[in-house]
């Protein structure tokens, strides 16, 4: 059988859309890793910690990694829909918290199951994320809020016009 007689016409293979979920899980972990690493960057120097230790952005950088799983996860569960009349904030504010919701389950799983492979309880190692303070899991929704949005309103601004004039948009036309 030939490629056109298993894929209808105008639907990429399955090669070219693991390449494409590749490229973008790439790019939402370099994105996520720079706001990671810029976070870790300003809580190590507010605990005026001294030299730096560089492991603490090799472990932004993987929590970077798993963010970006997790938010590929939530998309896929959750497709991003832009309604015109709502425009694209209207339509990506509902869907934004959906995410960070999907996105912080997701991570109190991963909490349970690190504490499985270190030996603990599931439940108590799930209950311990965040140091287990309401607090300060709500301070890092915003915070996770806060590095979403922008991201969404890119996905959506792009998925509105095209990829093509979103890079032009952005970085200016190839002429």
């Amino acid at each position: 059988m030939t490629n056109s007689t298993t894929n209808p016409p105008n639907q990429p293979g399955l090669k070219i859309k693991l390449e494409e979920e590749m490229k973008k899980a790439l790019a939402l972990t370099l994105y996520f890793g720079i706001w990671f690493c810029a976070i870790t960057f300003m809580a190590a120097t507010a605990l005026e910690e001294r030299p730096i230790p560089l492991a603490l952005f090799g472990f932004a950088l993987i929590k970077a990694a798993l963010s970006a799983k997790f938010m590929l996860i939530a998309q896929a569960a959750y497709p991003i829909k832009i309604e015109k009349e709502n425009g694209i904030v209207g339509s990506l504010f509902i869907e934004s918290i959906v995410y960070i919701i999907v996105v912080i389950a997701l991570n109190y799983f991963e909490a349970g199951v690190d504490g499985l492979i270190h030996g603990k309880e599931f439940i108590s190692s799930m209950t311990a994320f965040g140091g287990g303070d309401a607090l300060r899991i709500l301070a890092m929704s915003i915070l996770y809020w806060l590095i979403v949005w922008p991201y969404l309103i890119f996905v959506g601004f792009n998925k509105v016009v095209g990829n093509t004039e979103t890079l032009a948009v952005l970085f200016g036309s190839k002429k």
